[in-house]
């Protein structure tokens, strides 16, 4: 690939003593088309060589310009979220434990995904589009003067988690870094998601489904990631076409949710699959899934216990644990009880810090 840094930005932060950048970078989906995405590089300030890195992969925050988190004011911050007491923000952005982080010299890097900020239409929770899209701007930091080093570990939230998938990419993927673990909390892999009951079965039914925004966009993303084989006519009525083309770069996925809720109660149903073309989607859901290799470095899964039917419900995050077992995966986890999908990422990162610093 050469060069992936295109160019970058120094911005303020309100890290101490960090500099952080904006960068735009090189990278390519999973069908090795090029791409280009946008993100984040904090780093401790001062002079530093062969710095362990964290590459954080953000969860769900829609599907284009309006989501991009490194767009937000002051995006190099700690977590902040939507569903915060007192949030004005339209999406979740920062980095969970990003002060200790730089605290313990690490350099952070955080991908915005490509179609964010970017040209196309993201592919969201295409698990491997992400994670190469998180794994890419290790690359670019090493570019940059913040004494990045080629030993990096990665933390996925949600969607973000999905893209584990980065321990299982190929070795020219990779190139001289080396991942020495990987961390999902609360990971949202599709292909496991649709072999469960619930997800699967609506999709197999033929009927009508709710307008649930995360489905909509993990369906309109399939198609954005597979033109050739797969057509929004596959599943969304003309309404949901409709919708979609007005919005998917505008809405982020909190304000799209609502809207197409509202417009299903006045005007009908968004989302209807075709049945007969279920068989080419399940493949092509299979083959951009996380859970297809033995993972090369050890995982942790760190999962939200409060609600089991939360935005990624425990089936699916013990259902990407026990698929990984049946690989031969180094795997392990631990369960917040107290915690809710958006709760988890503060609760568990100073357990994802410990473990990722004995991995280095």
């Amino acid at each position: 690939m050469g060069n992936v840094l295109i160019s970058q930005e120094q911005i303020t932060t309100s890290i101490t003593g960090a500099d952080a950048y904006k960068v735009r970078y090189k990278s390519y989906d999973l069908h090795g088309k090029a791409t280009e995405s946008t993100g984040l590089v904090i780093a401790p300030s001062g002079a530093g060589d062969n710095r362990k890195v964290m590459t954080w992969a953000h969860g769900t925050t829609g599907m284009g310009d309006a989501s991009q988190p490194s767009g937000q004011d002051d995006p190099a911050r700690e977590l902040t979220l939507y569903f915060a007491s007192g949030s004005t923000t339209p999406i979740d952005f920062g980095v969970p434990g990003l002060q200790k982080f730089i605290d313990d010299g690490y350099v952070v890097v955080a991908t915005d995904y490509q179609g964010m900020g970017t040209d196309g239409i993201h592919q969201y929770t295409n698990n491997i589009t992400n994670a190469l899209d998180s794994l890419n701007i290790v690359k670019a930091a090493r570019e940059l003067p913040v004494g990045a080093g080629t030993k990096f570990g990665f933390i996925g939230w949600s969607q973000g988690g999905g893209a584990l998938a980065i321990a299982e990419l190929d070795a020219k993927d990779y190139g001289d870094l080396e991942l020495i673990g990987a961390i999902g909390m609360s990971p949202g892999v599709p292909a496991i998601a649709l072999k469960l009951p619930g997800l699967g079965s609506a999709m197999g039914s033929g009927a009508p489904i709710p307008p649930d925004g995360h489905l909509f966009m993990i369906l309109a993303a399939m198609v954005a990631a597979y033109p050739e084989e797969l057509s929004l006519d596959d599943v969304f009525t003309p309404l949901g076409k409709q919708l979609f083309e007005e919005n998917w770069n505008t809405a982020p996925v909190h304000h799209l949710s609502d809207m197409l809720m509202r417009n299903f109660h006045r005007y009908g149903p968004v989302i209807q699959v075709n049945k007969e073309k279920l068989p080419v989607w399940m493949k092509a859901f299979e083959a951009s899934s996380a859970a297809q290799k033995k993972p090369v470095c050890p995982i942790l899964v760190l999962i939200d216990g409060q609600d089991p039917e939360g935005p990624c419900p425990l089936p699916w995050q013990l259902g990407y644990i026990d698929a990984i077992k049946a690989l031969g995966g180094d795997i392990t986890s631990s369960t917040y009880p107290e915690d809710d999908h958006f709760s988890l990422p503060q609760a568990s990162v100073d357990e994802a810090r410990t473990w990722l610093n004995s991995k280095f």
